[in-house]
């Protein structure tokens, strides 16, 4: 008789790469036996170790268990899920190819090990498996479509990309949609070229199309084109009027091009659309100091340390701010955090033995 449980995939994107920390089971079959005395753990058992960061004792299990029964349906998966929890992805994918070997059309097996290749840096390798298993199942914690979407990029195929991110939110793949969704992938990757390339054609199909220009925009203030990104800003502030973030980008491009009037305004419109984003109030700091306004300064940048007292720029114009209006024992005490969080943030070189 055969048991089956699931796992649940736990994911975090950093920089427009997967990390999957903790794989806590698919549906595999158990082993037989019990967890009784003189008896190896089943694969359901050893899964619960997995899930509850025990990786280690769960190897130690699989071990044991292959000991007693070299045959077990699943084992192999059960390890490829524990050694890629380890990081241990070469190991992992010769522990997924075993299990496809012994069940080609094994659904979460496939994923996995394009999910494996992919963390192993081999893009063009992953995207056949992801390919072939790109569906939504029960056991799929992980959109498939998006790694494989991440592979096209990392092999410039930018068309095939944009397709799997129209899947991955069910958008026809040609359509404007696709194309801004698209662009704003490919520049979070810093595709910048195509991304303004993609951001354009989503635009021609469809003139309105809300925060295509506010993209377009982006990727000119990323170049410093600064009157450029103005007017796409502007653009986009017509078509979203209520769209704090637009604000609060048009706010910064006017505060690099040095009008800090319109800087103000703008960024005072973002933070009374968007009260509990520290981004505004940091560069109402900055805006109000550059017009000689050091009590504006202290009122936002004091309100942004409370909302966020790990960003070491708050600190800093809060001290100079402190310190343009006499305060000078608040100044340096400002100023000595912002140093330390500035210093714990820099890389660290570690003595080689």
């Amino acid at each position: 008789m055969r048991i089956f449980c699931k796992v649940v995939v736990l994911v975090s994107l950093v920089g427009g790469t997967v990390f999957v920390p903790g794989l806590l089971g698919a549906q595999v079959p158990t082993a037989a036996g019990s967890a009784g005395s003189g008896d190896a753990l089943t694969l359901v058992q050893i899964r619960h170790l997995i899930d509850r960061g025990q990786v280690d004792e769960a190897l130690k299990s699989l071990d044991q268990l292959q000991a007693q029964q070299p045959a077990a349906p699943g084992l192999d998966q059960v390890r490829g899920v524990a050694l890629y929890a380890e990081n241990r992805f070469t190991e992992a994918d010769a522990a997924f190819a075993a299990a496809l070997k012994a069940d080609p059309k094994d659904q979460e097996a496939t994923q996995m090990q394009g999910l494996t290749l992919f963390r192993l840096g081999r893009p063009k390798d992953a995207i056949p498996l992801l390919e072939s298993a790109h569906n939504w199942t029960e056991q799929t914690k992980v959109d498939p479509s998006y790694v494989l979407a991440l592979c096209y990029l990392d092999t410039r195929n930018y068309d095939s990309a944009r397709h799997a991110f129209a899947s991955q939110y069910g958008f026809a793949p040609d359509s404007a949609s696709a194309y801004l969704l698209a662009a704003r992938m490919l520049l979070r990757r810093e595709y910048v070229p195509v991304a303004q390339e993609y951001a354009r054609k989503a635009l021609e199909l469809n003139p309105e199309l809300p925060l295509a220009h506010g993209l377009l925009g982006e990727i000119a203030l990323a170049g410093e084109h600064l009157d450029e990104a103005i007017a796409e800003f502007e653009k986009e502030r017509v078509r979203n009027p209520l769209e704090g973030g637009v604000y609060d980008r048009l706010g910064d491009a006017y505060s690099r091009a040095g009008n800090y009037v319109m800087a103000q305004q703008s960024l005072q419109r973002a933070v009374l659309l968007e009260p509990n984003a520290t981004g505004p109030y940091i560069l109402l700091g900055k805006v109000m100091l550059k017009r000689q306004d050091p009590v504006g300064a202290v009122t936002y940048l004091e309100r942004a340390v409370k909302m966020d007292p790990s960003n070491y720029m708050t600190h800093s114009l809060l001290g100079q701010a402190y310190r343009a209006v006499g305060r000078s024992g608040d100044a340096a005490r400002e100023t000595e955090v912002a140093q330390k969080i500035q210093a714990n943030n820099e890389p660290k070189l570690e003595s080689v033995h």
